[in-house]
């Protein structure tokens, strides 16, 4: 953790790859240990694609994807209005029975509200939603069924692929020609 706020607490958390699917790895025994057989899998893009991804492995479950964003301004620093797609990519033909919900965080949780009662206005066939975070953050309003971490300070965190909100491809090729070099 970095940068202690005023009252000494961290403002900032950066996590390491390690350290990141460590706590997805932790998430998903959560759910196991839960006993939740789920049906469906939705992750939401684009923080909870890699969270999404790790678990449909180890559950053996179809991936399904639904893109949302509401930090778009200021390089993605401060939340704007929320977006929600129209359309969910999976390779199943409909969201059905026990649905399982991930994303990286439930920062002040307006997101998980949001994507919660638009799934359950859509898709009847739904019969049980749950959803899991790597981070829950004590400011956040909605608490998720799993979360790994709880962050009772709200620090704001630094992801290990948030390198590539900045690199652009000149620079990339420049990088790995560099490193070439050595």
């Amino acid at each position: 953790m970095d940068h202690p706020g005023q009252d000494g607490t961290p403002s900032e958390l950066r996590v390491s790859w390690d350290e990141y699917y460590r706590l997805i790895e932790h998430l998903a025994v959560q759910i196991y240990q839960s006993g939740y057989g789920f049906d469906s899998l939705l992750c939401l893009a684009r923080g909870g694609l890699r969270v999404g991804d790790v678990i449909s492995r180890i559950f053996e479950r179809p991936l399904a994807v639904l893109t949302v964003s509401s930090y778009r301004e200021h390089a993605g620093t401060r939340r704007g209005e929320l977006r929600i797609a129209g359309a969910i990519s999976s390779i199943e033909p409909q969201l059905r029975g026990r649905l399982l919900v991930v994303d990286d965080l439930a920062d002040s949780g307006t997101t998980l509200a949001e994507v919660v009662r638009y799934l359950r206005e859509r898709f009847v066939q739904i019969s049980e939603l749950r959803t899991a975070v790597i981070w829950l953050k004590g400011c956040s309003q909605f608490r998720p069924d799993y979360f790994a971490s709880y962050l009772p300070v709200s620090p704001w965190i630094h992801q290990p692929f948030e390198q590539y909100d900045y690199l652009r491809p000149g620079q990339l090729a420049q990088r790995l020609s560099d490193a070439g070099r050595n």
